[in-house]
């Protein structure tokens, strides 16, 4: 009996949580900011989910009869670039490589940081303390030098650029959670558990983080713009992914030579990045936006 009462009550408490989640999503038509920035992510996510029906040309075929005159035509929507690659082909399958590195990425940090911040906000003590000395000494270093530094010594792969990634954002989020945490530890309902005889996993996953999702979901629209950025830095460096496979920043590192002869080689994965980021952060206003309303 005990057990159905306390189904029920969980069943009660989520309820609640997802009819505010679809009135959150709906008030997003109301903010011109917001909708214009979920409208500039939706075009690349769809571009990258459509990439192999949208792209004219294979991304790595080599034209060298463009290279006579590379600039866009009725052929090649956006010109070829240094090699004879159509440069439309290489960036819709470059937007699948950023969305698909960058979420994981960003998820990756958020579940590292997000338990660190629990457990240093929850239990505090010696337990804060390890967590927030071992985080503050690795924000401590210049992040594009940890980036650096990891990619250097374990190989440029999107599984070490996820790597870094995670390695130099989970102190960040541990420091926001961290901070939520030990405002919510106080509330009613954490109290409420505890006389229940909830586990301190349980309260800390059911109670504390779903309370502590509004600020975390802004931070990371936002963070997903960083990581769009460090993907590209990476790239630029020859720290991305290993050629031949599509980069924005490979294309930019593949062309920027070439920017006082045929500019738009640069500039149109420049564009590509700038779009991707300025949408997150537009996301990120509008949600902040209606977090305010409520």
């Amino acid at each position: 009996m005990a057990v159905e009462t306390s189904l029920g009550d969980r069943r009660t408490r989520a309820a609640p949580a997802l009819s505010t989640w679809l009135r959150r999503i709906a008030l997003l038509r109301e903010s011109p900011i917001g909708m214009v920035g979920a409208g500039l992510v939706l075009f690349w996510v769809l571009t990258a989910i459509f990439a192999p029906w949208l792209a004219p040309y294979d991304p790595n075929a080599n034209n060298y009869e463009a290279l006579a005159d590379p600039t866009p035509s009725a052929a090649f929507w956006l010109g070829t670039d240094n090699q004879g690659r159509d440069l439309l082909s290489r960036l819709i399958w470059g937007s699948r490589t950023v969305l698909t590195v960058a979420p994981i990425a960003v998820v990756s940090a958020y579940v590292v940081g997000c338990l660190m911040g629990l457990f240093a906000g929850y239990y505090r003590g010696w337990v804060d303390g390890v967590v927030m000395r071992v985080s503050d000494v690795i924000l401590s270093f210049p992040v594009i030098i940890l980036y650096m530094i990891i990619i250097a010594n374990f190989g440029a792969s999107a599984f070490n650029i996820i790597v870094a990634v995670t390695f130099t954002a989970a102190p960040q989020i541990t420091r926001i959670v961290r901070g939520l945490t030990l405002e919510l530890r106080e509330r009613d309902y954490v109290a409420a558990a505890k006389m229940r005889g909830e586990s301190s996993w349980y309260i800390m996953l059911v109670e504390l983080l779903p309370n502590a999702r509004g600020p975390l979901i802004v931070d990371a629209c936002l963070r997903m713009g960083y990581t769009t950025i460090a993907i590209g830095v990476l790239g630029f460096l020859g720290l991305g992914l290993p050629p031949p496979d599509p980069d924005w920043g490979g294309m930019v590192k593949d062309t920027y030579s070439m920017m006082s002869t045929w500019p738009h080689m640069s500039l149109i994965p420049c564009a590509a990045i700038s779009s991707l980021v300025v949408g997150f952060n537009l996301l990120a206003d509008g949600l902040r936006e209606i977090s305010l309303r409520d």
